[in-house]
């Protein structure tokens, strides 16, 4: 008998079970809730034939055409199921938690043990995850600092230290400047990696102990999690910073980008060129082609701390530590943001 789970059940518990998400390919592709397997009820041009007859014509019409185009699928359906299963339990969702996650699991019940339904949908896992960020159950501190830090090898050395810790550059792709992308895979979608950040701290709700770590700087084409997702609540968090010497942060980023070639470090400096000024282009760009990687770096962060400022500014940023390391060694830094918090 098909059961039915709430998605605040369900992203909380995350239990040992298979996630099949049976909306379209489309839907699926723009976001899905991660895990999440696609075995689609209906294709992209059937979905959309069906909701035309929904509202052109009536429920009815599009109830029956659902049913002749399901009719003939239902092996496949049953096929797919049990390989996209692998002898694990079933969580069927659709959109709204309807007609194609109820169908599917009627199916998927007479020859499958054990299928359960997630009460609205999609639509409600989102919900439930946007809810529980903004009301997370652990103490969430931020890692802020300007461009060239060393957050993530900080946030790195943080994790093998024990703290839990969120990358949300790692899931966005992007390290959230012009020069952010290069080496990166493709970006998820906005609602993509807002699904990603989701999921990455439902599993951290139940932890105890050490903080969640997380960075401030992550950005997917088209938003940003903190705005979107924490309402504004990240520029409320506790912070903490550590302003390292300028030639450690330009040793940071010539580690970290001095492998690219001129013509991606040039597009990148382009990108920001209305900002950074024209001047300051041709000047790094000058750089670059002497193979004068420092001064380029110094160029760049020249703009970016300026930005980083402003936004400080702006935001009336709360720090409630600041660190002045001796020595440029992240596991350090780490063993001395982790002791101060466990004081």
């Amino acid at each position: 008998m098909v059961r039915h789970i709430t998605a605040h059940e369900w992203i909380t518990n995350h239990p040992d079970r298979q996630l099949l998400d049976v909306r379209s390919p489309g839907e699926y592709a723009a976001g899905h809730w991660p895990g999440a397997l696609n075995l689609p009820l209906f294709s992209d041009a059937e979905r959309a034939e069906v909701g035309t007859l929904y509202k052109q014509q009536s429920p009815d019409a599009a109830l029956l055409r659902g049913l002749e185009i399901a009719g003939v699928n239902m092996r496949h359906y049953v096929e797919q199921g049990r390989l996209l299963a692998a002898n694990r339990p079933l969580t069927v969702h659709c959109w709204r938690g309807g007609q194609r996650s109820q169908s599917m699991a009627w199916l998927l019940d007479k020859v499958h043990p054990d299928v359960e339904v997630v009460t609205g949908g999609y639509k409600a896992l989102r919900q439930a995850g946007r809810a529980l960020l903004a009301h997370f159950p652990r103490p969430i501190m931020l890692l802020g600092d300007s461009t060239g830090a060393g957050k993530t090898r900080i946030l790195k050395a943080m994790a093998e230290q024990g703290a839990t810790v969120v990358d949300l550059e790692g899931l966005a792709h992007h390290k959230g400047s012009a020069f952010g992308a290069l080496g990166q895979l493709p970006q998820p979608t906005v609602e993509q990696f807002e699904n990603e950040v989701f999921a990455a701290f439902a599993a951290l709700a139940t932890g105890e102990g050490t903080p969640v770590g997380w960075k401030t700087k992550a950005v997917p084409s088209g938003g940003s999690i903190s705005h979107r997702s924490f309402g504004n609540a990240s520029y409320k968090l506790p912070w903490w910073k550590w302003p390292p010497p300028l030639t450690w942060r330009i040793d940071h980023l010539l580690e970290e980008y001095a492998c690219f070639t001129h013509e991606e470090l040039v597009a990148s400096f382009e990108r920001i060129q209305k900002r950074l000024g024209g001047q300051h282009v041709k000047a790094a760009v000058a750089a670059l082609v002497a193979n004068d990687y420092r001064t380029a770096a110094a160029i760049a962060l020249g703009y970016y701390d300026k930005a980083y400022h402003l936004s400080l500014e702006k935001n009336a940023q709360q720090v409630v530590y600041t660190h002045h390391p001796e020595e440029d060694n992240p596991h350090e830094i780490a063993k001395d943001l982790l002791r101060w918090y466990m004081c």
